[in-house]
């Protein structure tokens, strides 16, 4: 493994992927593969975080495609790229479907390794918080992060099974003992407006262990995220910087927050201080 001194500047991404999906017909067209900026390899994975500036990251495998074995199978490569560089710290996929019990076995029997700091599940591929079918493998994954000390990463979209109403449930549920970062700032207009108004701060106030960034959050939420944690006086320890990549991109998120945020205290929470806290230095 490579060692490198810890760092007290640049900027840190909480959440991006690795590894290319296979083309996939979606919503019924012809076989596409929109992951353009995905990176296979772990090399291509370090060239780009140099060529970013990004001092540590987060990675997950990366998935969307409603065949289970390929983000599972993509687990390997985020282990692999957490243990050859400690920059790099990783989250393994995990299912809420009962019909991926067997796959989940596999992948939690990884949780123990080293460089692993997170899990990462969504309902894009099926299930919802509240089907009694994913009830088992639910209370599993997040009791296992509970035990483990792993921070759970939960996918937020507007509407279906990812909304913010639907997964508010599970933060209700397991908020107090696992850590839980939900992407996307809640997931376009109708998360944001929710979250940033009301829900995020609520949690935090009432003792939830809850985490959030702002990948593709639309251009107004991180400024009004900003002047809600001014106001609120909470919260502040609780946003990170993160791509989602290559679902977004680096230039973009970066910018965004960054002009949200400004140059001082606040910034150097979201971009650097909160990533170090919630998924440890090297």
């Amino acid at each position: 493994m490579t060692r490198r001194p810890p760092s007290t500047s640049g900027h840190r991404d909480a959440h991006r992927h690795i590894g290319r999906l296979p083309a996939y017909g979606f919503y019924g067209g012809p076989p596409i593969n929109p992951d353009t900026t995905a990176l296979e390899t772990v090399e291509e994975l370090f060239a780009t975080l140099d060529a970013e500036g990004t001092e540590r990251a987060l990675v997950l495998p990366n998935y969307g495609v409603p065949d289970p074995d390929v983000a599972f199978g993509l687990n390997h490569l985020a282990l692999e790229a957490a243990q050859k560089d400690d920059r790099v710290r990783c989250g393994l996929w995990v299912s809420p479907k009962q019909s991926d019990a067997e796959r989940n076995d596999a992948a939690l029997r990884l949780a123990v390794e080293d460089g692993v700091v997170a899990l990462k599940t969504s309902f894009l591929l099926g299930g919802t918080p509240d089907d009694p079918d994913c009830a088992e493998q639910l209370d599993r994954i997040f009791t296992t992060a509970a035990d483990l000390g792993l921070v759970l990463h939960v996918h937020t979209s507007p509407g279906a099974a990812s909304d913010v109403d639907r997964i508010a449930t599970l933060v209700d549920r397991y908020g107090d003992d696992t850590k839980i970062h939900l992407v996307h700032l809640g997931g376009g207009m109708s998360g944001h407006l929710k979250l940033i108004g009301g829900l995020f701060f609520d949690w935090i106030e009432s003792g939830k262990q809850v985490y959030t960034d702002t990948s593709w959050a639309i251009g107004f939420a991180p400024a009004w995220l900003a002047q809600e944690i001014e106001r609120r006086g909470v919260g502040h320890d609780r946003v990170l910087f993160a791509t989602d990549a290559p679902w977004g991109d680096f230039e973009g998120e970066h910018a965004r927050l960054r002009a949200a945020s400004g140059d001082g205290a606040l910034a150097r929470a979201f971009f650097q201080d909160n990533f170090e806290e919630l998924y440890g230095t090297a």
